[in-house]
C-alpha cells in the first residue's frame, strides 16, 4: 500500500512539473513561432501555432532595415566587460572581508549590506547627476563604471571566502607567495564554482539592462539590445502598424547567448549558490 501512494504522489508531481514545464515554455515558443508569421496571422483569430506562411523576411528585414548587428556588438561588449570587472572587484573585495581583519571592517561591511534594501530606482537621479558631471553622457564608461563592484557580489564571495581554511593562506606565504599572489593562485581557483554563479547573474543583469542605458545613451548606434528593441515599437499609434513579426524576431536572437550560457554554466551557478550560501 506504501508504495502504491508513493507512486501515486510521484505521478501527480511529475503532472505538475509537467504542467509547470509546459506553461513556462509556451511564451517562449510563441515568441520564436511568432517571430516567422507576418503581423496580420498573429492576431488572427482563432490563433495557430505554428505560421500558415514561414515569413524568414522578419529576420533579413532586422539586419538590412535597423542597426541591429551593432546593438547586439555593444550589449556583448557591455556584458562581457561589466562582468568581467565585477569578477575582478567583487572576488578582491571578497577576499579582503573574508580573510583580512582590519578596523571598521564589520561597519564597513554592514553599510555594504544595507545598500541591498535601498531600491535601485531612488539612486537613479543621484546617479545620473555624478555621471553627467563626470561628462559621461553617451559613453558606456557611464553605464560601466557605476556596476563595477556590486554589493550582492562582494556579499556571496565574502561569504564563500568564510569557507575555505585559513591554512592555505599561511602555508602560501611561508612559500614566499605575495598577497597578490595568493588571490590569483589560490583564491581564484577556489573559487570557480561561485565565480561561475557571479558570471551568469552578471552577464544575465546586463544583457537585459534597460533603464539605465536608456538614460545614459543618446546616440542609436551606442543602444545595446533592451533598447534598440523597444525603438521598433515607434510611436505608431495602432498595432496594424507596428511590425510585431519583427520584434519578435529581434527578442528570439537576443535571448540566444543566454540560453548558451545558462546552459554552459548551470553547474556553476547551482553549485556557486549553494557554497555562497555557507558560512564556515
Amino acid at each position: 500500500m506504501y508504495r502504491v501512494e508513493r507512486a501515486v504522489l510521484a505521478t501527480f508531481l511529475y503532472l505538475i512539473l509537467i504542467v509547470g514545464s509546459i506553461l513556462t515554455a509556451f511564451p517562449f515558443f510563441w515568441m520564436v513561432t511568432g517571430s516567422l508569421k507576418a503581423t496580420s496571422e498573429l492576431f488572427r483569430v482563432p490563433l495557430t501555432l505554428l505560421p500558415k506562411e514561414w515569413m524568414f523576411d522578419n529576420y533579413t528585414d532586422l539586419f538590412l532595415t535597423r542597426p541591429y548587428a551593432r546593438w547586439y556588438i555593444n550589449t556583448v561588449f557591455l556584458a562581457v566587460t561589466q562582468t568581467g570587472l565585477v569578477l575582478f572587484f567583487c572576488s578582491l573585495a571578497g577576499y579582503g572581508f573574508g580573510k583580512y581583519d582590519f578596523r571598521g571592517k564589520q561597519a564597513l561591511f554592514t553599510i555594504l549590506l544595507s545598500t541591498l534594501m535601498v531600491p535601485w530606482v531612488t539612486t537613479l537621479i543621484p546617479s545620473f547627476i555624478l555621471i553627467f558631471k563626470l561628462n559621461l553622457i553617451n559613453n558606456y564608461l557611464g553605464i560601466i563604471l557605476p556596476g563595477m563592484a556590486p554589493a550582492f557580489g562582494i556579499f556571496l564571495m565574502t561569504q564563500f571566502m568564510h569557507t575555505i581554511f585559513d591554512e592555505l593562506f599561511d602555508a602560501g606565504r611561508i612559500d614566499g607567495a605575495s598577497e597578490f599572489g595568493l588571490y590569483v593562485r589560490v583564491v581564484l581557483s577556489l573559487m570557480r564554482p561561485v565565480l561561475g554563479a557571479l558570471v551568469i547573474i552578471t552577464f544575465l543583469g546586463s544583457w537585459n539592462s534597460y533603464l539605465w542605458p536608456l538614460v545614459i545613451l543618446r546616440d542609436m548606434q551606442l543602444y545595446n539590445l533592451p533598447v534598440g528593441i523597444a525603438t521598433l515599437r515607434g510611436l505608431a499609434g495602432s498595432t496594424a502598424k507596428v511590425e510585431w513579426g519583427m520584434i519578435l524576431a529581434a527578442s528570439t536572437l537576443s535571448i540566444l547567448p543566454i540560453l548558451a550560457l545558462f546552459v554552459a554554466m548551470q553547474r556553476q551557478f547551482i553549485a556557486g549558490l549553494t557554497l555562497g550560501s555557507v558560512k564556515g
